[in-house]
């Protein structure tokens, strides 16, 4: 297997590859050489782009934060209703089904131990409470605060709460959204925020 001769494509396709032997085996038990070898390329190949296994990651998780933060932004500019919340979380798993993320959710589901220890993962668990923060803005209670992360780990859990081995990625979102709805509409609620209808979720 050889990769793309492009420097932008090597390294995504790196990044994709790594994600796979990381799922499969384990962050922890994989090596460069793993990665080089399922590549097709030497490991001085692979050093030219990546030194270690924990740059590959955070290169992964900067591409999760770019996402984020622009979600984040969104949603601080948007006014405080539960129109904003349902269309917040919707961008959210739009965002984390599309293109290579489910590989991506799959890998942090399998090694959230790994991820603790790596300044990657603490830069993610900030943006997530931020991103929560933002979907209970004008309700600062305990409630709020709890029912806002859950909403956001109800897209994340999806990938492996719903155990349906013939489940489709559009029926895992749909799932997660629905039960997501709930939550915000709670929120919502407490905040003072007019009743609006949950969207029926196709």
């Amino acid at each position: 297997m050889q990769v793309s001769q492009s420097t932008g494509g090597t390294r995504e396709r790196i990044k994709a590859v790594a994600l796979e032997l990381f799922t499969e085996q384990g962050y922890e038990a994989t090596s460069l050489r793993e990665v080089a070898e399922r590549l097709g390329v030497t490991k001085a190949a692979l050093y030219y782009h990546f030194k270690s296994k924990d740059e590959i990651v955070t290169s992964v998780v900067e591409d999760r934060l770019g996402r984020m933060d622009t979600l984040i932004s969104w949603g601080e500019a948007q006014p405080d209703t539960l129109a904003t919340r349902q269309a917040l979380i919707e961008r959210y798993a739009d965002a984390m089904f599309g293109g290579e993320q489910p590989s991506v959710m799959r890998f942090f589901e399998q090694n959230q131990t790994a991820l603790k220890n790596l300044s990657a993962g603490r830069d993610m668990r900030e943006r997530m409470f931020r991103l929560a923060s933002v979907l209970c803005r004008g309700d600062d209670s305990a409630g709020a605060q709890l029912r806002a992360v859950l909403a956001l780990f109800a897209v994340h859990s999806s990938w492996f709460a719903v155990r349906m081995p013939e489940i489709t990625d559009a029926d895992r979102k749909r799932v997660a959204l629905e039960v997501a709805y709930e939550l915000l509409a709670a929120i919502a609620a407490q905040s003072g925020s007019a009743a609006e209808p949950t969207p029926a979720v196709e």
